[in-house]
């Protein structure tokens, strides 16, 4: 049995602890895999490893040896799951490890764009408070989150630690209606019932055909005015250019994200512009946390060792 795990440094290894993973089978560990190389690092190994690396059918179908695929995540866009169930090969993924660190990132991006600290740190740092004639600064709205909406789109296990924390600060959460499933859901709300009632819109679902820029212009103008916007899902939820317009028009309050559609993102991305206010981008790290990665390769190892014992668990296809 040889493993071959395709994009370490996406855990930032030098952090982790691996005896566990190693201890299973012999691998080769490669930093990153460009798309070129995908065919050569694959040939022979039963077992793969990606995190971020793509895996499409034309790859799988040229690799008659692989028999299990662990994704390094619980997002699964990046493997053909029907190519891996007509080849045979096992798919794997991880959830509940982030559940801590990203719920933790989605309330600091709420708590820093409802007072817009970042805003006034950086007026403070120009001198604006030196230059000031009284005490304080009041020049950017700051919200209170205490008595406001939260509208949630997913409501798993990352869904619902975020639905907690914002109870704990006194808001009410609205959960939108599952895509998944049809007709009335006991305790959720409609889309077209929850923009309109949300002061902040957190989105935790999975990216797919169906949601694939779900949040389009369409649904923007839905939304309450004034609103604010977090997106530590995945980039493909959103229509950018839509947000960017919906940001610089004041019809949104402002937005948090954590992806974007193309990671890393090109220098002329369209929300990189210098003139979107009260936007907060951080480099799809809120899952970054060393005790999150090692659940996660933790996580991992336990999935291979269940499919070695022929009872795999985790299985998304």
């Amino acid at each position: 049995m040889q493993g071959v795990f395709l994009d370490t440094d996406t855990l930032n290894p030098d952090e982790m602890d691996f005896s566990a993973l190693e201890a299973l089978m012999p691998w080769t560990f490669h930093p990153l895999t460009r798309p070129q190389d995908r065919l050569a690092r694959l040939d022979g190994a039963q077992v793969v490893i990606t995190n971020k690396v793509v895996l499409d059918a034309a790859t799988l179908r040229a690799c008659p040896s692989l028999k299990l695929i662990c994704i390094c995540a619980t997002g699964t866009n990046n493997v053909d799951l029907d190519a891996a169930r007509e080849l045979g090969i096992t798919v794997c993924n991880v959830s509940g490890y982030a559940r801590a660190s990203v719920a933790q990132h989605t309330l600091t991006m709420m708590l820093s764009l409802a007072t817009r600290w970042h805003l006034y740190d950086r007026d403070v740092k120009a001198g604006a408070w030196s230059r000031a004639e009284q005490f304080c600064l009041l020049n950017h709205p700051i919200m209170e989150l205490a008595g406001k909406t939260l509208g949630l789109i997913g409501h798993g296990d990352l869904g619902r630690e975020v639905a907690r924390l914002a109870e704990a600060l006194g808001m009410q959460v609205l959960v939108a209606e599952s895509f998944q499933r049809h007709g009335g859901q006991s305790g959720r709300v409609a889309l077209a019932e929850l923009l309109p009632q949300a002061d902040v819109l957190s989105l935790h679902c999975p990216l797919t055909a169906q949601t694939d820029k779900l949040v389009n212009a369409s649904f923007l103008a839905q939304m309450k005015p004034g609103a604010l916007l977090i997106n530590t899902a995945r980039g493909g939820l959103i229509d950018e250019p839509a947000l960017a317009d919906a940001l610089r028009s004041g019809h949104l309050g402002g937005a948090g994200l954590d992806v974007l559609s193309s990671e890393p993102p090109p220098a002329d991305h369209p929300l990189l512009a210098e003139d979107i206010p009260n936007l907060i981008i951080t480099p799809h790290n809120a899952w970054g946390t060393r005790e999150c990665r090692q659940r996660l390769l933790d996580g991992v190892v336990e999935n291979i060792r269940q499919w070695q014992a022929g009872s795999a668990i985790n299985v998304v296809n």
